[in-house]
């Protein structure tokens, strides 16, 4: 059974709580982070999640005091529960696009973030995404170190290049550098943790190859002008068709890239 609302530690500076809002695009549900250096009496929150009054009690009681909100993102399931967060805290939320943020400063390529006693380096990994961010935990004498990667890489399956706001040619350029953490642990937005970045990133950049080829193929057949739709019905026949709606943004995402290829 999911043990949604219930704190669990995964590193020695990271516990998740998972909120309740499960569904073809968020698998079990969010994963709120809350980093910590184990003595700390505050946390970091990465993603609040949902506007959900027994999500965030959650959250706020493992939490204790709460130094800084931080979205990789602002898609709702991540950020809706920002204010109400910030409402309850007083921490500021700090995010890449301005629209999101409470409070004085934002989040950008190269910031460090020092809170809680842990470190956090910013990564800006956008192609899920224009605003998309990643963090880096640094180690601690305990462990390996860690990336949060919001949607850039889940913990099972593979994200959609939410098109036109997403990019593939910048996805694939963000997967090519989280690559190169190695064995850094993932730490996802949705699913459960994985061992090793550079693995994982490799196994998607591999899927987005064959899917490519996969859409070259179907352009092959079906003309150069196809739909989105008309490839998603000829290529994605190993999808649920309850996907097919996000698979269609994708393939647009796609289409685009493989324009602007052929246009170089």
């Amino acid at each position: 059974m999911t043990a949604y609302e219930t704190p669990r530690r995964v590193t020695p500076q990271a516990t998740v709580v998972l909120a309740a809002n499960p569904g073809i695009m968020t698998l079990d549900g969010t994963n709120t982070w809350l980093l910590r250096a184990p003595d700390s009496p505050d946390a970091v929150v990465i993603d609040p999640g949902p506007s959900d009054e027994a999500h965030l009690a959650a959250v706020v009681g493992a939490a204790g005091r709460v130094a800084a909100i931080l979205l990789t993102h602002g898609h709702p399931d991540h950020s809706e529960g920002a204010a109400r967060l910030h409402a309850l805290t007083g921490a500021p939320v700090r995010a890449l696009d301005p629209g999101y943020r409470l409070g004085s400063e934002g989040l950008g390529e190269g910031d460090v973030v020092a809170a809680a006693g842990v470190e956090l380096r910013v990564w800006a990994t956008p192609g899920h995404t224009s605003d998309s961010l990643s963090f880096l935990l640094s180690s601690d004498s305990d462990g390996a170190p860690a990336v949060l990667t919001g949607d850039t890489i889940l913990g099972r399956g593979t994200t959609v290049v939410a098109y036109p706001d997403g990019d593939l040619g910048a996805y694939l350029a963000s997967l090519r550098r989280l690559r190169a953490l190695d064995d850094a642990t993932v730490l996802p937005g949705h699913g459960p943790e994985l061992a090793a970045a550079g693995e994982a990133a490799s196994a998607y950049l591999a899927h987005r190859e064959q899917r490519l080829e996969q859409v070259r193929a179907a352009l092959g057949v079906l003309g150069p002008d196809a739909s989105a739709r008309a490839v998603v019905e000829h290529v994605y026949t190993d999808v649920d068709p309850v996907l097919w709606p996000a698979a269609e943004l994708s393939v647009q995402a796609q289409l685009a890239y493989l324009g602007a290829e052929g246009a170089d």
